[in-house]
């Protein structure tokens, strides 16, 4: 059965699918009754269920529906308030995991990863620095790094939070970065090569699971900034520092991946302290920023119906700003 396309469902839709439950929340009526509203999805999206009363919850109609379960859903779509829920018709009913494609149940990037990877390897192969193609190697002509880092999510709940979205950040990191160091006269080459390796240690923070994007203990004790740090030491150790680049410009390269947060407050133990460093943490911060305006914008839940500006405290991943969606057109 061909994946079911959430975010176009018209309202009276019927669905009959497996879906995964991405969330489960737990809440009560103002008089104490328990009831419960599942966040339900696969790659197109996610739709919450209309709330799960008391008496259907007793009749155990969403037993087992914990985050990260694989479910048969039947029910209809219906609209509350300019939201599209889905109405239930039958209790859900969990399903054995080992026979489903994870990959059918998790939000995907639209865009080709080949198409990415042509444009990234050209990039590198454009670099006139044999140093520093030779340290981008010992990453990008790994295999298994490769398929990992093609895999992984730019971030567990914010910007380019889907599978691929880390190729795709770092995709439009290095397209501002260059444009940005052709425009300021720094090193291109270094550039190129700081933004290739400013996230490499999300591949091993972030874990992708049927519980969904979470963080791996390695994210949790010491993050992707510092991480990032130690893979590129570890891997120059292994290749022989001397062979491939000068303690000096191992510190340069190390130094931009510690510092592509901008500061101490936002994750980075040193502030950028070169011209390239900065360029790498001011196009990273573009990308992640834009991101997380044009998802926003997307929501239709934080618009009201016909609203031209969003509910601030639905827009969150923007410091809650009325995003205005604009009535007219430029064509």
């Amino acid at each position: 059965m061909p994946i079911l396309d959430l975010p176009t469902l018209d309202v009276g839709a019927p669905v009959q699918h497996t879906l995964r439950v991405a969330d489960r929340l737990e809440k009560q009526t103002g008089g104490g009754d328990p009831f419960v509203i599942l966040s339900l999805g696969n790659a197109s999206g996610t739709i919450d269920t209309e709330p799960i009363w008391a008496n259907l919850l007793a009749e155990g109609w969403a037993d087992g529906a914990v985050r990260g379960a694989a479910v048969q859903v039947i029910g209809q779509v219906a609209v509350y308030k300019n939201k599209r829920q889905l109405k239930l018709t039958r209790p859900v009913r969990v399903l054995p995991r080992e026979q489903l494609d994870l990959a059918d149940f998790l939000p995907h990037i639209s865009e080709e990863p080949a198409r990415l990877w042509d444009k990234l390897d050209e990039m590198r192969r454009a670099i006139a620095s044999a140093r520093l193609k030779r340290v981008l190697a010992l990453f990008f002509d790994d295999e298994p790094f490769r398929l990992a880092f093609e895999r992984t999510p730019a971030s567990i709940n914010g910007h380019h939070c889907k599978v691929g979205g880390l190729l795709l950040h770092v995709w439009e990191v290095a397209y501002i970065a260059r444009a940005m160091a052709k425009a300021m006269k720094a090193s291109e080459d270094l550039v190129v090569a700081g933004v290739l390796l400013h996230d490499i240690g999300k591949v091993e923070s972030y874990g992708v699971s049927w519980e969904g994007f979470v963080r791996t203990p390695e994210g949790n004790l010491i993050e992707h900034v510092v991480l990032g740090a130690m893979m590129l030491d570890q891997r120059l150790a292994i290749a022989g520092n001397e062979h491939l680049c000068s303690p000096s410009q191992r510190l340069e390269l190390i130094h931009l991946i510690l510092s592509h947060h901008g500061k101490p407050d936002f994750g980075s133990p040193v502030r950028p302290l070169t011209l390239e460093a900065e360029i790498v943490h001011r196009a990273d911060d573009a990308s992640a920023k834009s991101s997380d305006v044009a998802d926003s914008v997307a929501n239709d839940d934080a618009f009201r119906e016909n609203a031209e500006f969003g509910e601030r405290g639905k827009l969150w991943r923007v410091d809650k700003r009325p995003l205005w969606r604009r009535p007219h057109d430029w064509d």
